[in-house]
């Protein structure tokens, strides 16, 4: 009988593919004809989605108009996925480049300010921010950040991922992706400083 995780040489336990990527089991029944799976995959991930997205789309109506886009990409894409990334980050990165093709076609039109909501979330994560004027100066400083700083902050803090899937999504090394996050967060030190001075 075949172990369902195999052991790696120091004893450690290597995670079987269904737990390093729980999404993987749904995404294969969707590729069998399954089409309920990708609902499922939908109802996991849309608020993920959505708050990826409205960092970069200025509007809630907007940032649902580009979910909706990402999802249906995905949906269309699913039945070629590789398996190279776990399906959240395949997920994750057809939202980011919907929504910087979003931000390209609409480049002209004025950014509205971002909803405070639009960066913390209801339940506990690292990225708890205090209201009013300190979430303000933090939006402000997170904006001049260099673009792949930003998104590696964004991806680490506000969604909570791991720095391999950070990677994935910012194309990357995950060795990048923490130099990276390490750069962001020593720079957004120093632009909170100095505004303090």
């Amino acid at each position: 009988m075949v172990s369902a995780a195999a052991t790696l040489p120091h004893g450690d336990v290597a995670l079987t593919e269904r737990e390093a990527d729980p999404d993987r089991e749904l995404a294969e029944r969707f590729r069998s004809g399954e089409r309920g799976a990708f609902d499922q995959l939908v109802k996991r991930h849309q608020q993920g989605m959505y708050r990826l997205v409205r960092r970069y789309v200025q509007s809630d109506a907007d940032a649902a108009d580009v979910c909706q886009q990402a999802f249906v990409r995905a949906f269309k894409g699913l039945a070629t996925f590789r398996g190279a990334a776990s399906v959240r980050s395949w997920i994750y990165r057809i939202g980011i480049n919907c929504a910087l093709s979003w931000l390209r076609d609409h480049k002209r039109e004025q950014p509205a300010e971002i909803a405070e909501d639009a960066l913390v979330e209801d339940h506990a994560s690292p990225a708890r921010i205090a209201g009013g004027e300190d979430a303000a100066r933090l939006r402000t400083a997170i904006a001049k950040l260099p673009p792949k700083q930003k998104l590696v902050l964004e991806l680490r803090v506000f969604d909570d991922l791991a720095f391999k899937e950070v990677a994935e999504l910012a194309e990357c090394s995950e060795n990048t992706a923490k130099v990276n996050f390490h750069y962001a967060v020593k720079r957004l030190r120093e632009l909170l400083g100095s505004e303090d001075a």
